[in-house]
């Protein structure tokens, strides 16, 4: 088991995926995040909300609720795929980088290369590759660390092994870490394990989320997730940072988001974390 101190933190996602559903705002989210009892939070630039300019309010309002921010989270439209969109997705890039480095240790997530054109899709590898290592390098500037987070959503570029082999073997790997996505892997992966295990030198964090044998997602630790190997397993690779962070994109969440990340947060402790 690993000797790095676990701590566990929330992705805003579980509300963001309510669409136009979801009427609160960033500050009803650290609100139910803290009432769940984690110790910090992933955001992103959808859920940022009024905070997006103003990193010195937002630090304020993590640090009454004693949260830490594990990550920054952004999309583009492009799908990091677009060649005419590099430079926008490099300002993007740029900005939230900028975001980040106010609050020590926080990272960058960039979500997964998605396809939004018609063309090879070995040229769009060769795109998103390039826009990964360049924003990666900006963050490198300034002092923040930046990981991609591959996905399983529709038109994802990054789905099975074979994808996630070819566009690590063009990432640098001084650069550009990962976020593995417990979830995400197992919809596409025949070996959640052995995916971890190989490109463990390059995870950063963890999503946990978890499926059942369907690939529908569960609740954690009501699906096929064997979430203390993925523990293991992380606490093996050089640069993890220690973050869990508890992604929950099932109906029961869809239902109750505040609820689910509570309960999930109850079920990290039967993990020790």
């Amino acid at each position: 088991m690993t000797k790095t101190k676990l701590k566990v933190g929330c992705q805003t996602f579980t509300w963001e995926m309510l669409g136009k559903a979801w009427t609160g705002g960033p500050d009803d989210l650290l609100n139910a995040i803290d009432d769940g009892g984690y110790a910090g939070v992933e955001i992103t630039d959808t859920m940022i909300g009024h905070y997006a300019d103003r990193p010195a309010e937002f630090a304020t309002a993590l640090d009454a609720r004693g949260l830490a921010l594990v990550s920054f989270a952004f999309g583009s439209k492009s799908g990091f795929t677009l060649k005419e969109a590099l430079e926008s997705d490099l300002e993007a890039a740029r900005r939230w980088v900028g975001f980040a480095a106010n609050f020590p240790g926080a990272l960058v997530s960039i979500g997964s290369a998605t396809v939004v054109s018609d063309g090879p899709r070995q040229d769009k590898f060769a795109i998103s590759a390039e826009f990964y290592n360049r924003a990666a390098e900006i963050g490198r500037k300034a002092g923040v660390d930046v990981a991609v987070h591959p996905s399983s959503h529709h038109n994802t570029l990054l789905f099975d092994r074979a994808d996630y082999d070819t566009i690590f073997a063009l990432l640098d790997p001084d650069l550009v870490g990962w976020v593995p996505d417990t979830g995400h892997i197992l919809r596409g992966h025949k070996d959640m394990l052995d995916t971890l295990r190989t490109h463990r030198d390059r995870i950063r964090y963890i999503h946990l989320k978890d499926v059942d044998a369907k690939g529908t997602w569960a609740m954690l630790g009501k699906g096929v997730c064997d979430t203390p190997a993925v523990i293991e397993i992380a606490g093996t690779a050089p640069h993890f940072t220690g973050w869990l962070v508890l992604e929950e994109e099932s109906d029961t969440a869809a239902a109750d988001p505040a609820g689910a990340v509570k309960t999930n947060r109850q079920t990290m402790r039967s993990y020790g974390a």
